[in-house]
């Protein structure tokens, strides 16, 4: 996956592989993204008389078709649209906050959790779907009892009629992950049954898994990305309301954190430190959407000590790095949401 460039009509997917044209817009997605079948992708190629004649699928290719289409049925990554209350149905004015934020509408972030610790929310989680909150291990200690995990939260403070709370069954820490330098600062947060179920969360409109990457090429370097939390703002005061910030995936993170940077590791937001995470958004998700329009936790925010800081991009837990620990730690079980 190191393709810069694509010869002799091949197509370029996001993720750095060239396709031959006959794969493009035939119903079957061969990127990562599935940015070879969307829509604005056969429109142009047809428009360049690229596609202008009809592809002529094999039966081997239509028995590959029918078999992905029957795996590819995603139960993540998507939100429900039809539950969206404006935010001014709230008393949202929706002004610019936190290092280049925004607030959100009560029930834009679906796959958003708050940590509660000791009664006061101090990290952020992505749901991943069944029973399991994705989180950084700095968020957390081996003591599931001092938790309590609220799911359609908006403002910190107060609950909104999707509100949902969870108990802790078990903190799974990573067993590499190091307090001093952060390495490896990633949790899973399993969930406990409802009495008498095998449900951890009631069925609810507003709640949504993400999908979890499994590949560390699924998104490039410029790409455009959304973090969420309720952490501090440029001044230092805590928000109440739920806030978003886009971002965008930045290259060669070693080379501002000299010394500091491991591999699982990544940088987002920009150099000038106009939009950044801040204190109080750490285990939070940063997001980024494939062509297809499938959200993807692609890292969890990390432990900040200065932020919005020139020359000191915000630093991530990069997921897909770990994506074996995560299936292997849930037993699988999220592949029912993931594929």
């Amino acid at each position: 996956m190191c393709c810069k460039a694509c010869r002799g009509g091949a197509f370029h997917c996001q993720s750095n592989v060239c396709l031959p044209p006959h794969a493009v817009g035939d119903g079957i997605r061969d990127c990562l993204g599935g940015d070879d079948e969307a829509q604005e992708t056969t429109e142009k190629l047809l428009k360049e008389n690229q596609l202008s004649k009809p592809v002529t699928i094999s039966e081997p290719k239509q028995e590959l078709k029918r078999q992905r289409d029957s795996l590819e049925v995603l139960q993540c990554g998507i939100p429900n649209m039809d539950y969206n209350p404006p935010a001014s149905d709230y008393g949202s004015t929706r002004r610019k906050r936190i290092v280049g934020g925004q607030e959100t509408t009560p029930t834009q972030i679906q796959w958003q959790v708050a940590i509660q610790e000791e009664g006061r929310v101090n990290c952020g989680g992505a749901y991943l779907g069944g029973c399991w909150v994705l989180t950084a291990a700095h968020c957390v200690r081996s003591k599931p009892e001092s938790f309590r995990l609220k799911f359609s939260l908006w403002m910190k403070r107060s609950k909104i009629d999707t509100t949902d709370i969870a108990f802790v069954k078990k903190v799974h820490i990573h067993y590499g992950y190091n307090a001093k330098t952060y390495e490896n600062d990633i949790a899973l947060l399993e969930l406990k049954l409802l009495g008498g179920s095998d449900q951890c969360l009631r069925e609810n409109p507003a709640i949504r898994a993400v999908c979890v990457p499994w590949s560390v090429q699924q998104f490039q370097p410029g790409h455009n990305c959304i973090i969420s939390g309720w952490g501090r703002d440029r001044e230092g005061n805590a928000q109440n309301k739920l806030l978003w910030a886009n971002v965008a995936l930045i290259e060669n993170c070693h080379e501002y954190y000299p010394g500091r940077y491991r591999p699982g590791m990544m940088c987002a937001g920009d150099v000038e430190g106009s939009v950044d995470s801040c204190q109080g958004d750490s285990g939070g998700p940063l997001v980024c959407q494939d062509p297809s329009g499938v959200s993807y936790v692609w890292g969890v925010i990390g432990h900040r000590e200065r932020c919005g800081q020139s020359g000191l991009p915000g630093q991530y837990t990069l997921v897909a790095h770990y994506y074996e620990w995560i299936r292997a730690t849930t037993g699988n079980t999220i592949a029912k949401y993931n594929l």
